[in-house]
């Protein structure tokens, strides 16, 4: 695994997504509690949009143009018109550093 450093965990508010990118690749982080932060794909599957522009909504983002919503823990949507999920990324904190391995394919969540 190759984790890198996108932010600072303060950088992220509580409730909130924003997006960052990661060799090549732009991922939306979203900060669903005190120390749970999750990566998906910033692309939603249906309308080709920005995901990081939508709102965080318990641990569901919801996409800003057509309202589908994906779980930030799998990728999964869970309203439509959205039907194929987005890719999620492994993700690590380090104290306060936010790393993200956008190789590794999982939205758990270990701290160092």
């Amino acid at each position: 695994m190759s984790f890198v450093k996108v932010c600072q965990l303060d950088d992220l508010e509580i409730g909130g997504v924003r997006a960052a990118e990661v060799d090549g690749v732009t991922v939306a982080l979203a900060r669903t509690g005190e120390r749970e932060v999750y990566a998906i794909n910033d692309t939603c599957s249906h309308a080709n949009v920005s995901l990081s522009e939508g709102e965080v909504i318990g641990c569901l983002v919801e996409c800003w143009l057509h309202g589908s919503e994906f779980d930030v823990r799998t990728g999964e949507p869970k309203q439509l018109p959205a039907t194929v999920p987005v890719e999620t990324y492994a993700i690590q904190l380090d104290g306060d550093d936010v790393l993200i391995d956008v190789e590794a394919e999982s939205s758990f969540l270990k701290e160092n």
